[in-house]
């Protein structure tokens, strides 16, 4: 037997499925407005107890617009190495002032920043890692400047890991750190999105991807960390947590493998996509003052 679909039924269907795409479709755009959203704030006053230099830069103007990146500059022993520190998504330089403080006390030179579209950088939009690693060249090009004769070390976490990895900094660094860094954005994206509106929240992920060259002027395809790392040629010591869902173990594991020697791994047991350092301090200061050392200070 035939069943009849009256047209009334037919056309008030095909109005919800209209209504529905067109409800999906801004709700990824939202999201899509809302994880490019700058995290720009005033990071006030130097901390009293460390000797800090304030202090901005320029990168070169682009098709865009000119970068200003702002940071403080603590100086150390000469000879000793200087570390370039770059925060995490939606984060400023304060987030790694106690990195900062024990980097001090070894006796290096440390330089921190605000990203492009973080702290008191400027920038339009969060681009992960596209034009955040412009500030990160324009940091290194300083650092060669000003210390010519020391080694130069950097310490990324989460998006400042990408960053680095995406920039052009040359020389190479002497030592790299790579806290918590995102293989593709693919994935990051479908992670954050998950995070935000829920388990279902990843499928909006090819609809973000699609507005990337419209919002941001890059295509997906350029921001694939995991990639870039075989061009980097430095010493480095890849660290993620072990409950860590952005990346996962298995996707650090796959970063460390696409790395080139010489090269080190630690997965922080217990510990999720959060500071790495806060969670056990003890461990993570040994271990990244010995990888420093051998890069900076040992001839490594």
């Amino acid at each position: 037997m035939l069943h009849i679909v009256h047209a009334p039924a037919f056309i008030a269907l095909i109005i919800l499925i209209v209504i529905c795409g067109i409800a999906v479709i801004a709700i990824g755009i939202m999201a899509g407005g809302e994880l490019c959203r700058p995290a720009q704030r005033s990071v006030g006053s130097p901390p009293a107890d460390l000797p800090v230099e304030t202090f901005t830069l320029q990168s070169p103007p682009n098709e865009t617009s000119e970068l200003v990146v702002s940071g403080w500059l603590i100086r150390g022993e000469p000879g000793m190495g200087v570390v370039l520190l770059l925060h995490g998504l939606r984060n400023d330089r304060r987030q790694m002032l106690d990195r900062v403080r024990f980097l001090v006390r070894a006796g290096y030179s440390v330089m921190l920043i605000d990203l492009p579209a973080h702290g008191e950088s400027s920038g339009e939009y969060i681009t992960f890692g596209y034009r955040e690693a412009e500030g990160v060249e324009a940091a290194m090009r300083n650092l060669v400047e000003s210390f010519p004769h020391e080694k130069i070390a950097v310490i990324g976490v989460s998006l400042g890991a990408a960053s680095l990895v995406l920039s052009k900094a040359s020389p190479a660094p002497s030592a790299v750190v790579l806290e918590s860094m995102y293989p593709t954005i693919e994935e990051a994206i479908a992670r954050r999105l998950q995070k935000r509106l829920g388990p279902l929240g990843s499928l909006l992920t090819p609809l973000f991807l699609w507005q990337l060259p419209i919002r941001l002027s890059v295509t997906a395809d350029r921001l694939r960390p995991i990639t870039n790392l075989a061009a980097l040629h430095s010493p480095v010591l890849i660290m993620s947590g072990s409950e860590d869902l952005h990346p996962t173990v298995a996707e650090t594991q796959c970063l460390f493998e696409s790395a080139n020697p010489p090269k080190e791994l630690w997965i922080v047991e217990g510990a999720a996509h959060i500071n790495l350092h806060a969670h056990n301090p003890k461990e993570y200061e040994a271990r990244v003052s010995a990888f420093l050392q051998k890069y900076l200070r040992d001839g490594g």
